[in-house]
């Protein structure tokens, strides 16, 4: 089982990789950072909407957080325009680092039940798989949307956990 230290940890990795992915697609052309370049979502955008709309669906289901306004369909054009896009994901990374900082193992335990919209059924999980699932997400989805930064000649740079964060300063290390 995980704890609220590790989901702490994922929250500040997280966070920071965004802030650099953001910034090398930042470096792209908007045509860039649209264009269908293969990836399961197909471009940059679209990848980073869907994102950013899988987090607040899943904290919707965790922390009561509103609900967004679409499906899985329509989360990839639900953040249309960039700096939109941009100033969502900030505040949203900031409000899942604020979630994670006040979870106790409570928050952890039990069950979560929500109906998926990508199964059509209604589901019930434990609490620290779902949570895990939250984070394993971003870093799947990132990975794509690394892999189309590279092939545009962007850089991110380190994307390795332990070399990313300051671990003293979250109180980990």
């Amino acid at each position: 089982m995980i704890t609220p230290d590790w989901v702490r940890l994922m929250a500040a990795y997280n966070a920071e990789m965004n802030r650099r992915l953001y910034a090398a697609a930042g470096r792209l052309t908007p045509a860039q950072r649209q264009e269908d370049c293969g990836a399961f979502f197909g471009s940059v955008h679209a990848t980073l909407s869907h994102l950013l709309w899988a987090d607040r669906m899943w904290m919707h289901r965790l922390d009561g957080w509103e609900k967004p306004e679409s499906g899985i369909k329509g989360s990839t054009t639900l953040f249309p325009g960039w700096e939109a896009l941009v100033a969502g994901r900030a505040e949203t990374d900031s409000a899942i680092g604020a979630w994670a900082a006040r979870l106790d193992p409570a928050g952890l335990s039990g069950s979560l039940t929500w109906f998926s919209g990508a199964t059509g059924r209604e589901m019930t999980r434990p609490r620290w798989i779902v949570v895990s699932h939250v984070f394993n997400h971003q870093t799947h989805h990132r990975g794509q949307v690394h892999a189309l930064l590279t092939g545009f000649g962007e850089r991110t740079g380190d994307t390795d956990l332990p070399f990313v964060l300051d671990l003293p300063a979250l109180g980990l290390g």
